[in-house]
């Protein structure tokens, strides 16, 4: 454990993913986060998000979603981590075992997505509508949950750099798909890793509000997991 950190080993199916559980006192929440292709839960960007989130009492999960095997497997072919629905089985795992976790089973579950790791967060939210109350994108790939996105009911926001063009229009289309609520904001100046000096500071502080005001109210129903 370090300080509100601390090593998890999260059930998903036949396979158990390592993970990385932050718990603040007296959370209003939990974010589940799906890191894009290549990252790995110890992605830099990600973590400072989760911490911001923390900040403004909300617990975090931040999980690797291949095994240790698996990702020396996709880094010689880089299929895995193009797959879609593999992903997001994975996620789902993760969101159940949330709500069977004792720290955190009473608390509402939002999903935060980067890259393809967005469109997993997606379909898990339409996998679980029950559970998942809200979703938010950072310089994601949503376009990639196909028919998912008409599915979804969770409120969410699709936070894209200004000057990441390709992938605000990949946006667009997306947004255009959803029937939940849908929110497409642009950072002005940011490219896709959001590397630009304030703009990931913007990300993190949209996010937190917008989990907040959507988790803060929320608790599960029992049996929401099913």
């Amino acid at each position: 454990m370090n300080g509100e950190e601390m090593d998890v080993l999260v059930t998903a199916g036949d396979v158990e993913l390592e993970g990385t559980l932050g718990i603040p006192d007296q959370p209003r929440g939990v974010v589940l986060f799906a890191h894009g292709s290549g990252s790995s839960r110890f992605s830099p960007r990600n973590r400072y998000v989760a911490r911001i989130l923390r900040d403004h009492g909300l617990a975090t999960l931040l999980i690797d979603l291949l095994t240790t095997q698996e990702e020396e497997i996709d880094l010689v072919t880089r299929h895995l981590r193009f797959n879609i629905r593999l992903l997001a089985e994975r996620l789902v795992g993760a969101v159940d075992w949330l709500t069977g976790d004792e720290r955190t089973r009473h608390l509402a579950v939002g999903t935060f997505g980067s890259s393809t790791g967005a469109a997993a967060a997606l379909v898990a939210a339409a996998a679980r509508p029950l559970v998942v109350r809200a979703v938010v994108s950072r310089g994601g790939r949503p376009d990639l949950a196909g028919d998912a996105l008409s599915q979804v009911r969770a409120p969410t926001l699709l936070l894209v750099g200004g000057r990441d063009e390709p992938v605000i229009e990949l946006n667009e289309e997306a947004k255009a798909r959803m029937h939940a609520p849908c929110e497409l904001r642009i950072i002005p100046g940011a490219t896709h890793l959001f590397e630009e000096p304030g703009t990931l500071e913007q990300v993190a502080s949209q996010a937190a509000a917008f989990f907040a005001e959507h988790l803060g109210a929320a608790t599960q129903p029992a049996e929401a997991g099913i």
